[in-house]
């Protein structure tokens, strides 16, 4: 850890909506940042309650969004109700396996994914545990790098509704699956938003 310098350690402040760094003592209580004009703190305020709040409620929901259908097809009379499971296997029996593999990977395995690694730095900030400091610094940047693409499933539907209503003998409805979905990707997006990754670093500076 001797290898890794903090911004406390330095005598700076960054902004966590510009990334603008300003010197500590050019930084009273109160100042906001010269650029962009929002306050700057060493570290978000009640960071890890709001961010657990926000995680447990993705998590709840995230139930519905799985077990409910996200989807209605009726064609010819027949109608069919998808969850995001079962979307999985149909593409996959359709012979569109490449596409399968693309919906499961935003819709089941990235949702997940930040569910654990979220947790875990959750629970290490917690703790103020100096394990692999820099790794849990990359998995954080990676949860808020493919947080956007869990919104394929809201997006496949959304546009699968509006072309296939013009079908005469065919139409697709979203089902309230798609809505619980929508608000996982939206709350596991804003969690991810309200971690503060500086407390990641605590422990470094206590050593020292």
């Amino acid at each position: 850890m001797t290898d890794v310098v903090t911004a406390r350690e330095l005598g700076v402040v960054g902004c966590h909506v510009c990334g603008l760094v300003s010197r500590a003592e050019h930084v009273p209580p109160g100042a906001t940042c010269p650029r962009c004009h929002v306050p700057l703190h060493r570290r978000k305020t009640n960071s890890l309650a709001r961010t657990w709040a926000l995680l447990l409620a993705a998590a709840v929901l995230y139930l519905p969004a799985n077990l409910l259908p996200i989807m209605r097809t009726v064609s010819l009379g027949d109608v069919d109700d998808n969850t995001i499971l079962t979307g999985v296997i149909e593409l996959w029996r359709n012979g569109s396996a490449d596409l399968a593999i693309i919906v499961f990977v935003a819709s089941i395995v990235v949702p997940m994914t930040k569910f654990i690694v979220l947790g875990t730095l959750l629970v290490s900030a917690q703790r103020k545990s100096g394990w692999a400091l820099k790794q849990r610094a990359r998995f954080y940047r990676l949860v808020e790098l493919v947080g956007y693409w869990s919104m394929l499933d809201v997006f496949v539907v959304a546009l699968l509704s509006a072309l296939v209503h013009f079908q005469v003998l065919s139409r697709v409805e979203p089902k309230p699956g798609v809505i619980y979905f929508g608000l996982v990707v939206v709350l596991t997006m804003l969690a991810s938003m309200s971690f503060d990754p500086r407390l990641i670093w605590d422990r470094k500076e206590t050593d020292d």
